[in-house]
C-alpha cells in the first residue's frame, strides 16, 4: 500500500526547517511526529546524538536499528526566498521518457526525504526497533559520535543514505561497503635564501614535490566485501608555498585526499623518509564492510520485495554514519533515496515514488532482522 502522500508531506515538512547552522528545529520536528504517532521511547538531544527512538522491548529494540542524519550542508542563494528555504514538488522528464513526481530543496535528497521514509516505516514495522537521526553527519560524525559514547550499539543498522541508481537507472541496491576518507596535510621545511644565490638555502617547494611524486605513485589499497571490491584513491589537492618570487622558499605544504577501504591504508607516511618533510592526520572518517551475508541478504530480499527492477549489493564511493557504527561493532548496510550527483546540489531533489518504495523496503528488512534467531 502506498503512503506517498504521508511520505510527501512529513519530507516536505522537514526540507522546509532549517537544519544547516542549527539542527534543533528539525530534531523536534522529528521527536514530536514520533511522539504522536508511535509509542515508542523518544529521546532528543539537541546538544548531544540527536534524535533516538526506540519502540518496544529495549533488548529486543537494539536488534535492528534505522539510522539517518537531519543536518545538511548550507542550501544555495537560489534555495531561500525571503529569508524561508524553498520546498518545491515538480514533475520532470527522466531519460527514459517517464515522467517522475520529485521533491527539491536542499536535503530532501541528503537525507530528510529517507529520514521521513525510515519514521514511517519504524511506525509501521511489526517488530522491535530503534530509530535515530543524528546530528553533525556532515561535520565528521558529530551525533554519531556522541552515541557511540553513550552505548548506542544495535546489532544490526541500516543507515539510509543514498544507493538509488547505483548498478543500473531505477533501482534502490544495498551497500555492503563504502569507502572513508583520510585528508591530511604534508608539510616540507626548508631554508629561506635570496633567489639569485639559491645554493645558500634549502628550497621546500623542491622536498614538496618529491613528496608529490612520491604520494603520486603511491599503490592503494583494495578490498571484497561479499563479492564487491572496491579501491581506494589518493589524490593530491591543495599546494601552497612561498613568499616571493626573490625568496627561496623556508614551507611549502599539499593537502591529500586520501579514500580508504576497510583493513589497509596507503603509506603515506613515507613522505616523512624525505629531509625536511612531516604529514599530518586533519580528519579521518572511517570506511565501513559488512561481512555478515545473511544480514545483507535480509535487506536485499526486502529490497527486491519493494520493487521492479532487481537490486544488487554493492558499494559507496564516500563515508557515512555507517563507518562509525561499524567501527563500534554494529554490523551495517546502506540503503536510500539518494541518487549519484544528487546531494549538495543546487538542484537537490528526491524521486516521491522511491520514497515509498525506501519506507516499503526498511519496514520489509526490520522484519526480516528482528526475526533472526
Amino acid at each position: 500500500m502506498t503512503k506517498r502522500p504521508e511520505l510527501t508531506d512529513l519530507t516536505r515538512r522537514l526540507v522546509a526547517t532549517p537544519s544547516h547552522d542549527d539542527e534543533t528545529a528539525a530534531g523536534a520536528v522529528i521527536a514530536d511526529w514520533l511522539h504522536d504517532h508511535t509509542d515508542a521511547t523518544v529521546e532528543h538531544d539537541p546538544e548531544g546524538a540527536g534524535v533516538v527512538a526506540r519502540k518496544g522491548d529495549p533488548d529486543a529494540a537494539n536488534r535492528v536499528a534505522l539510522v539517518g542524519h537531519h543536518d545538511v550542508v548550507a542550501p544555495d542563494a537560489s534555495q531561500v526566498t525571503d529569508d524561508a528555504l524553498v520546498v518545491e514538488e515538480r514533475t520532470v522528464e527522466r531519460e527514459d521518457g517517464r515522467e517522475e513526481p520529485r521533491l527539491f530543496g536542499r536535503g530532501s535528497a541528503d537525507m530528510k526525504g529517507a529520514v521521513a521514509a525510515a519514521m514511517v516505516a519504524f511506525r509501521d514495522a511489526d517488530a522491535p526497533c530503534t530509530f535515530a537521526s543524528f546530528r553533525g553527519e556532515e561535520r565528521g560524525g558529530v551525533g554519531a559520535r556522541h552515541a557511540i559514547e553513550e552505548g548506542f550499539r544495535p546489532d544490526y543498522a541500516i543507515v539510509a543514505e543514498g544507493s538509488t541508481n547505483y548498478s543500473k537507472p531505477g533501482v534502490t541496491d544495498v551497500v555492503v561497503a563504502h569507502k572513508g576518507r583520510r585528508g591530511s596535510t604534508v608539510t616540507a621545511r626548508g631554508t629561506a635564501a635570496h633567489a639569485s644565490e639559491p645554493d645558500r638555502g634549502e628550497n621546500a617547494i623542491y622536498r614538496a614535490a618529491e613528496a608529490v611524486e612520491l604520494v603520486r605513485d603511491l599503490d592503494t589499497p583494495e578490498a571484497e566485501v561479499l563479492g564487491v571490491t572496491q579501491s581506494g584513491t589518493v589524490a593530491v589537492t591543495e599546494i601552497e608555498g612561498g613568499s616571493g618570487w626573490n625568496v627561496i622558499p623556508e614551507a611549502c605544504s599539499f593537502t591529500v585526499d586520501e579514500r580508504t577501504v576497510a583493513g589497509e591504508r596507503a603509506p603515506l607516511a613515507q613522505v616523512e623518509a624525505i629531509d625536511g618533510v612531516s604529514w599530518t592526520v586533519d580528519q579521518d572518517l572511517p570506511p565501513m564492510a559488512c561481512a555478515d551475508d545473511e544480514f545483507a541478504e535480509a535487506v536485499l530480499a526486502a529490497a527486491v520485495d519493494a520493487q521492479a527492477g532487481t537490486p544488487e549489493l554493492v558499494s559507496k564511493p564516500h563515508a557515512t554514519d555507517a563507518g562509525w557504527l561499524a567501527g563500534a561493532g554494529t554490523t551495517c548496510v546502506v540503503c536510500g533515496a539518494s541518487e549519484p550527483g544528487e546531494a549538495h546540489t543546487r538542484d537537490e531533489s528526491v524521486s516521491l515514488a522511491v520514497l515509498d518504495r525506501c519506507e516499503r523496503i526498511y519496514r520489509g528488512a526490520v522484519e526480516r532482522v528482528a526475526a533472526f534467531e
